[in-house]
């Protein structure tokens, strides 16, 4: 990725992306436990623990398949299931039988892309009998949002979008509703830091058409184009597979072997390699 200084389109992703932190994920997790069945609960939380040490088969990268209740290790390039074990890590060859070659269809509540720190509880709740995560995320996104929680800046962020807005363009794609953006960029300090922002962009299910559109509406070739995110089904493997380059935000073992890509452990550390380019 020695010419990155040189692309004319960044996209970045927002949560996990822009802040840093884990707190609001624990307290997700909490707030789930709540719905999980009492004889269930000491089982929920250790498994939750284990997931978020690596100890677990859930975890960042895997998918889960609610129906099967089967967690299945993905090939982040080709989207085709390589492997399928049950919730205690045995090989489940029936489960991967069924998937075949085909490329694998992510739909946020039959098959979840383990991308990130949201889907992790939530995986564990479904596990333990929860129906529905969707109203305890929204909790907690409220309490992002109130003074009982603080948002953990990047340092140096404000002004690094700001000289790289001067150069290019830098656009804001999330799966994040309209008025939660526009409350975390305020909070941020990152208003107006955008020529574009796209919310509600249901990655990774339609990341490709938000890419294509974006090309075509900037005018630019896809090796023009970097995808900065922490989710690798969501922002990079889309990426990649396009022809754009793409910086992997994540301290978890590295993914794939591509040209194209750059893993780096935070956005800090991304930015003093990109400093380059405001010289």
């Amino acid at each position: 990725m020695e010419e990155l200084v040189k692309e004319k389109l960044f996209i970045f992703d927002l949560d996990g992306t822009l802040y840093e932190g884990t707190d609001h994920f624990d307290y997700y997790a909490k707030r789930l436990l709540l719905d999980v069945p009492k004889e269930s609960h000491e089982a929920y939380w250790k498994d939750y623990e284990r997931m978020k040490a690596g100890e677990h088969p859930v975890s960042i990268g895997k998918a889960y398949d609610s129906k099967n209740d089967a967690i299945l290790t993905v090939d982040p390039m080709t989207l085709t299931v390589v492997e399928a074990v049950d919730w205690e890590g045995n090989s489940l060859k029936d489960v991967e039988e069924q998937y075949g070659e085909q490329q694998i269809q992510f739909d946020f509540k039959n098959v979840i892309a383990i991308g990130d720190g949201w889907w992790l509880p939530c995986a564990c709740a479904i596990h333990y009998g929860v129906k529905e995560c969707y109203p305890r995320y929204v909790e907690t996104k409220d309490y992002m949002s109130s003074d009982a929680f603080e948002l953990e800046k990047i340092p140096g962020l404000a002004p690094f979008l700001k000289n790289l807005k001067d150069q290019a363009t830098v656009v804001l794609l999330t799966n994040s509703d309209e008025d939660d953006v526009a409350r975390l960029l305020r909070e941020l300090e990152l208003t107006g830091l955008f020529h574009e922002v796209v919310t509600s962009a249901q990655k990774p299910t339609k990341t490709k058409h938000y890419f294509e559109e974006l090309v075509k509406k900037y005018n630019v070739e896809g090796n023009q184009v970097v995808s900065i995110g922490d989710n690798f089904i969501n922002e990079i493997a889309p990426a990649l597979l396009m022809g754009m380059k793409a910086v992997y935000i994540s301290d978890h073992a590295k993914v794939a072997d591509h040209h194209d890509l750059m893993q780096v452990k935070n956005m800090t550390e991304w930015m003093e390699q990109m400093k380059p380019l405001f010289k």
